[in-house]
């Protein structure tokens, strides 16, 4: 499959095929199967962000016991292996870093 250079922000959930478009944090080689697999996660990212906005006025749900917390972290654990896997040497040096890459031998 051919591969496209896309700019991608993960503070908006969403990728420019221009770095001038916008903000971005992350060059990345992308095939459109990627793109699409990013596009599937930032929109169930998103709805559950909303059922979160309504969780919140729970105060008796702690934060660490909220299954929708739990969502969203497992996407963005996702999202982060897809920067990996789809970025440049500096990139993957900093997904690496992260606290929860865990590096399979």
């Amino acid at each position: 499959m051919d591969r496209q250079r896309v700019y991608f922000s993960l503070a908006n959930k969403t990728y420019y095929t221009n770095p001038y478009e916008g903000q971005w944090n992350f060059e990345l080689n992308v095939d459109r199967q990627a793109l699409d697999v990013f596009e599937k996660i930032f929109q169930q990212m998103q709805l559950l962000e909303i059922s979160n906005a309504w969780r919140a006025q729970l105060p008796y749900v702690p934060y660490h016991l909220d299954q929708e917390n739990d969502a969203i972290d497992l996407r963005l654990k996702k999202i982060y292996a897809l920067v990996h896997e789809y970025g440049d040497a500096d990139t993957k040096a900093f997904v690496e870093q992260l606290p929860y890459f865990n590096r399979r031998v």
